[in-house]
């Protein structure tokens, strides 16, 4: 008996050396850069704050139209900061969720949260980058009542969530040069978005500079900078939600 008690143990350890051992690698993820952390800041177009989420409100105006942004897997929140700012200075409102051990499959419905926090907001869209993303639609074929938009950055759903008969709005940005997130898997994401899906390719966009967190294994270097890569995702994803708002 003594031996079968010793085996049992020492599984018992292996697993929770597993179990540790992917926490620790999933909080070890890409971080914000400097940049990231200092959009952060509250300035005279954005309010700015950091609490259970990140949510970026125009000063100008009470904001109607909503995005609720999904992280890539293991992405710190803050570095998609830059992006939500300028997409708030737009007029919307942006709330990045922060996902347990930083992977979206682990929270999908957590919109319903923010949702819930600002009922003032008439028209959401939801979004996300790569796993965030593919959660994002995930969540949109889930509760088709509450999602008027979906934008995916470097992003496509799973073959189970198929959209291409919901009636809603859907905008996938992608870049060329993404090394993770390929031309071929956009293009066989086809199918499973609607006939009415904008498709707005970055030529000489990669799939880290989606975000501002530095490069990222598997990906391939991008033909343009971080800056000109951004501001077309920026601009893409503010005309889908001034579609969505009827603006």
């Amino acid at each position: 008996m003594k031996r079968h008690w010793w085996i049992l143990l020492a599984v018992l350890l292996m697993v929770a050396a597993l179990i540790l051992g992917f926490v620790i690698w999933a909080v070890s993820g890409p971080e914000a850069t400097a940049e990231a952390q200092l959009a952060l800041n509250s300035n005279s177009e954005v309010n700015v704050q950091d609490n259970e989420w990140l949510v970026f409100q125009p000063q100008a105006a009470a904001a109607t139209t909503g995005l609720i942004f999904y992280p890539g897997g293991r992405v710190d929140p803050a570095a998609y900061a830059p992006l939500a700012r300028e997409i708030a200075a737009a007029g919307y409102r942006v709330v990045i969720t922060p996902m347990p051990l930083n992977f979206a499959f682990l929270a999908p419905e957590r919109a319903l949260e923010v949702m819930a926090a600002f009922p003032e907001i008439s028209h959401w869209v939801v979004g996300g980058h790569s796993l965030g993303g593919a959660m994002a639609a995930n969540f949109a074929g889930s509760h088709p009542d509450r999602v008027d938009g979906l934008v995916l950055w470097a992003a496509y759903p799973a073959q189970a969530d198929d959209l291409s008969a919901q009636d809603l709005l859907v905008s996938s940005i992608y870049g060329s040069a993404d090394g993770l997130a390929t031309q071929e898997e956009i293009d066989g994401s086809r199918p499973l978005l609607p006939p009415q899906t904008s498709w707005v390719a970055i030529e000489g966009g990669n799939h880290a500079q989606f975000g501002s967190y530095g490069p990222q294994a598997g990906d391939n270097p991008a033909a343009i900078s971080a800056e000109e890569q951004q501001e077309q995702i920026v601009a893409a994803t503010v005309s889908l939600l001034n579609e969505v708002s009827g603006s």
